[in-house]
């Protein structure tokens, strides 16, 4: 194949693996939204782990249709990767108890340095000057546009701590696996997510008491509330895939930079179904501004010397390239 004809196969599947992780991430943001705020959901680490549950049975069906092939990572690797993305999910819940949301959306944005800090500590990554600007605009004009009230106490700023970092870890993570292990997306999936639904079912309900004073097992399953149920891990599906796609093919903080495209997007479908409260000249200006950034970051650390590596390079599990496993979760990644 002609090196232009790569290259215009790999921007159309960096472009389908982005619109893939937009969609199905916003979507599953806007029917959990309806699924709390009006009928009374408020158990999120359940609903999460029915997330992984339902993930975990769309794995075992491709595997016994041959799609997934056997593949190993080995169980310290994964004990690490749950405990990173299970303190994630705790941690953020707990913080956006604990804090203002002002404060919850400057923590999420601390993600970003964060990330950055990762990849330049333990990749040897280094950024052009273009590339950190642009992380600085989209960072401004984020922040613009959420954050709102910033009031902070010493249990939510640990609690806002414990999720910034523990959830850039488990995205560092989520690449460091795939290429060291030679895992595609559908694979590190596969071993993931059963422990990921087996701990936060086991946990969650507990979890959701102490945040929430309520029962999961007392809510009114009617058959509305149940069917957006359905509806959240039906997508949730897909957001975990995108997820693990998408940073499978660039990295944590290319995600995460990129990934305030969601933010923008949720708040404008939030302003047309559910009110226009809130929208003003600088959220709107704020909004414009995020987007200014993502497109500067994507110029920006695409060109020769805008991220790049030095002196490393991930390890390969060389039984995993021998036995041809990779390829095969890569054909099914681009197939969907």
């Amino acid at each position: 194949m002609a090196p232009a004809s790569k290259a215009n196969k790999k921007a159309a599947l960096d472009a389908a693996s982005w619109m893939f992780n937009i969609v199905t991430s916003v979507g599953i943001i806007l029917v959990n939204k309806a699924l709390m705020a009006t009928h009374g959901f408020s158990f999120a680490t359940t609903l999460t782990g029915l997330h992984f549950a339902t993930t975990t049975l769309m794995t075992l069906v491709l595997r016994w249709l041959g799609y997934i092939q056997p593949t190993q990572l080995p169980l310290s690797e994964l004990v690490k990767f749950v405990i990173f993305a299970n303190l994630s999910i705790v941690g953020m819940n707990v913080s956006l108890m604990w804090n203002s949301v002002g404060f919850y959306q400057i923590a999420k944005l601390c993600m970003i340095p964060v990330s950055c800090l990762l990849e330049v500590i333990l990749d040897k990554v280094r950024y052009s000057r273009d590339t950190k600007l642009s992380i600085v605009v989209v960072l401004i004009g984020v922040a613009v546009c959420t954050v709102t009230d910033v009031s902070v106490n010493a249990r939510g700023l640990l609690a806002a701590t414990i999720a910034v970092w523990s959830t850039s870890l488990q995205q560092y993570y989520v690449h460091f696996l795939q290429k060291k292990y030679a895992l595609g997306s559908f694979s590190l999936l596969g071993h993931t997510a059963p422990a990921q639904a087996m701990s936060l079912l086991l946990l969650g309900p507990f979890l959701d008491y102490w945040l929430t004073n309520k029962r999961v097992d007392a809510f009114d399953y009617n058959v509305t509330a149940v069917f957006f149920i359905i509806l959240s891990c039906t997508i949730a599906i897909g957001t975990n895939l995108s997820q693990f796609i998408c940073i499978g093919r660039f990295t944590a903080v290319s995600f995460q930079v990129l990934g305030h495209m969601k933010t923008i997007l949720v708040l404008v479908l939030g302003f047309i179904f559910f009110g226009k409260e809130g929208l003003n000249l600088h959220v709107v200006l704020g909004m414009l501004l995020a987007v200014l950034g993502m497109v500067w970051y994507g110029n920006a650390s695409s060109k020769p010397g805008g991220k790049e590596r030095k002196s490393f390079s991930l390890p390969t599990d060389s039984k995993a390239q021998k036995h041809g496993l990779l390829p095969d979760s890569k054909e099914l990644e681009e197939k969907v």
